[in-house]
C-alpha cells in the first residue's frame, strides 16, 4: 500500500490527491468520499466520519429501512468502481485517500444495526449502538486481525481486481466488527 506518492505524476509516479482530483472525475469525488480522504491524518477515519454523518442525514431525511439496503447494495457496485478508477488515476494500487471502501462498509453496519437490533432512531441506545459500531469498525479496519488481513492481501494489483481489493478488505472488517457486536447484544440484560 502506498501512502505518500510523490508530487510528480509526468512520468507515471504516483499523483498527490488534492481537491482538483477530486472534483476532475465523479469517480474521484466518491472513491475521496467527497474530500474527505484528503485528510492528512487518519483518511480512513475520516471517511468512516463522513459515511455516519451521511447516513444520520438520510435518516433524518426520512430514509426507510428498504431504501437504506437499496443505498448499501449500490454503493458496493459504484464502490468498486469508484476505486478502481481512483486508484487507477492516483497511480497506486490501494491509495490511503480512497475512502469509499469505507463509507460503503459503515453503512453497511449501519444499515444492519437499524434493521437486526431497530433501537429506535435518534434514542440514546441508537448512538451507542453507532458508536460501538465506529470504534469496532475502524479497529479492524485499522489494525487487520484475521481474517481481515487475509482479505486485505488476496486481491492485490491494479484493474478491477485491484478495485474490487480495496472494498473487500472493508466488508470483511465490517463482517468481523458486526459479530463483535452481535455477541455483545446476546449478553446484555434484556
Amino acid at each position: 500500500m502506498q501512502d505518500s506518492p510523490s508530487p510528480s505524476a509526468a512520468d507515471g509516479a504516483p499523483r498527490r490527491p488534492t481537491w482538483s482530483f477530486v472534483l476532475a472525475h465523479p469517480a474521484h469525488f466518491l472513491g475521496l468520499g467527497a474530500g474527505s480522504g484528503l485528510s492528512p491524518k487518519a483518511p480512513g477515519t475520516a471517511g468512516t466520519l463522513w459515511a455516519w454523518a451521511i447516513w444520520v442525514l438520510l435518516q433524518a431525511a426520512g430514509l426507510s429501512p428498504v431504501w437504506g439496503g437499496v443505498l448499501v447494495v449500490v454503493s458496493i457496485p459504484v464502490g468498486w468502481w469508484a476505486c478502481t478508477v481512483s486508484a487507477r488515476d492516483l497511480r497506486m494500487s490501494d491509495p490511503g485517500c480512497v475512502v469509499w471502501d469505507e463509507v460503503a462498509a459503515f453503512w453497511l453496519m449501519l444499515w444492519v444495526l437499524e434493521i437486526v437490533w431497530a433501537p429506535a432512531p435518534w434514542s440514546r441506545a441508537a448512538w451507542l449502538w453507532q458508536l460501538a459500531a465506529f470504534a469496532s469498525f475502524r479497529f479492524f479496519d485499522a489494525v487487520k486481525p484475521q481474517p481481515v488481513h487475509w482479505a486485505d492481501q488476496v486481491f492485490k494489483g491494479g484493474g478491477w481486481r485491484g478495485g474490487w481489493g480495496i472494498m473487500w478488505d472493508d466488508l470483511v472488517a465490517a463482517a468481523c466488527a458486526l459479530a463483535v457486536l452481535a455477541v455483545g447484544h446476546a449478553f446484555l440484560p434484556r
